[in-house]
């Protein structure tokens, strides 16, 4: 039978969305990191853009609605996912 990997697979997925890092904390967002942000314009959709992060904007350790970064491509939004 091959039920003890798929009993594993389960727990390491499990296991991974359990320790999904915070976006509205600034010591989880690192220069480089690839991130999904929601710019300013798509606030009312919630539609996201995915990208690398060039720099960090927010200055304070956290912020409710997501830390605000500059991308590479000079998007510039609030952190909702962490890839």
């Amino acid at each position: 039978m091959i039920i003890e990997p798929l009993v594993y697979m389960i727990e390491l997925y499990t296991k991974r969305k359990i320790i999904m890092l915070d976006g509205t904390q600034r010591k989880n967002i690192k220069h480089g990191i690839t991130v999904a942000i929601v710019l300013k314009q798509d606030q009312d959709t919630g539609l996201l853009t995915d990208g690398i992060v060039r720099d960090i904007l927010t200055n304070s350790q956290k912020h409710p609605h997501g830390i605000k970064v500059r991308l590479m491509g000079g998007e510039v939004g609030r952190v909702k996912e962490i890839y």
